[in-house]
């Protein structure tokens, strides 16, 4: 009788005079690490998160409607998700510094940034010694909100659509100052686009934020600025600056009385600002089905919905694929136009 504690003998295969021989049990052992290597990635996607994620977001708290947004998102994110989802604000070099933090991070689910068009689509084209590649560096999640750009101006100035601040601006060449909230910002490029598209000639003056841009447009130190719509939306209320036109394909309910550029022959003119979720490349895209599924949800509650919209926003999910597509349409609009005004920071 054999004895069950004594390891199995051998079996032997003779080929060609040549013994080789295995165990079956170690056989099945290659075979079971072999599928659990295989399986690896889904089951890390499946605990994932398993810690605290750290969300960079590259601007200053509170100082802006990324920084809000964000943080928004990322509370509802540790609800939805079961674990502390931790807001890290690294500002600088106008989000360049956190988006590159975020874009060298481990790609492993818990490290992600929260993603604008500044850093991400228009940064690339200005920065000579920029530390990241967008496109290459960074794996898109999900759109989930779109802010409403305008060019707006100061209320003595005589005009009130577009084809009348274009002949105002072609009849004084150079007299028409532009505000923006620093070189190389969305505002700068927006102004920039409408200077080259429109041919006319108008004179920049940058501001060290949109803070006091907004102050001297309302003072009248300078005509025209083109900002996202949640900060100055009170002044032109109040009548002291006048819309003259929604820089994106559609009104927003905002200002639902001022048409688009579109709408007054200029569909050439498109510009906004948006909020997205990034996440280092080859990140496991089980992870990242994951958070944009969560986002979906998130972002389709009422209570999501209104506090989006009561920031000057407008709520979406739009998904990693679609995302992408857009990012690389937002760099190449925005490199055309920063090569067309020769912009370059060192």
């Amino acid at each position: 009788m054999s004895d069950p504690t004594r390891p199995a003998t051998p079996t032997r295969i003779h080929a060609g005079g040549i013994r080789v021989k295995y165990y079956k049990s170690m056989f099945l052992l290659n075979i079971f690490i072999t599928a659990g290597f295989a399986a690896g990635t889904p089951a890390q996607a499946q605990q994932w998160p398993a810690k605290p994620v750290r969300v960079i977001i590259p601007f200053p708290p509170g100082a802006s409607t990324n920084d809000i947004l964000g943080r928004a998102l990322a509370q509802r994110l540790s609800e939805a998700l079961g674990q502390q989802f931790v807001v890290d604000n690294r500002p600088g070099v106008g989000g360049n510094l956190g988006s590159e933090m975020g874009a060298k991070a481990v790609p492993d689910g818990y490290t992600l940034l929260i993603g604008t068009n500044g850093p991400i689509a228009i940064s690339p084209h200005i920065y000579k010694a920029l530390g990241y590649d967008p496109l290459r560096d960074l794996a898109p999640v999900t759109l989930y909100a779109m802010v409403p750009y305008a060019i707006i101006v100061n209320a003595a100035v005589k005009a009130t659509n577009l084809n009348e601040l274009i002949a105002l601006a072609k009849s004084s060449p150079g007299k028409l100052l532009y505000a923006s909230s620093g070189n190389g910002g969305t505002p700068h490029l927006c102004m920039e686009m409408f200077k080259r598209q429109m041919g006319v000639d108008i004179t920049h003056v940058p501001y060290k934020g949109g803070a006091p841009a907004t102050i001297d447009l309302l003072g009248g130190q300078v005509q025209l600025f083109c900002p996202g719509l949640p900060p100055v939306l009170p002044h032109i209320k109040s009548g002291r600056l006048r819309a003259i036109a929604i820089t994106m394909p559609k009104r927003t309910p905002y200002l639902p009385e001022v048409q688009t550029a579109a709408e007054q022959g200029r569909p050439q003119l498109d510009v906004n600002s948006w909020v997205g979720l990034l996440a280092p490349a080859k990140t496991p895209p089980a992870i990242i089905d994951k958070l944009h599924a969560a986002i979906t949800r998130i972002m389709a509650t009422p209570e999501m919905k209104t506090y989006v919209s009561s920031n000057g926003a407008e709520p979406l999910a739009m998904g990693p694929k679609a995302f992408g597509a857009f990012l690389r349409n937002e760099s190449a609009k925005w490199g055309q136009v920063a090569k067309a005004a020769n912009l370059r920071i060192d």
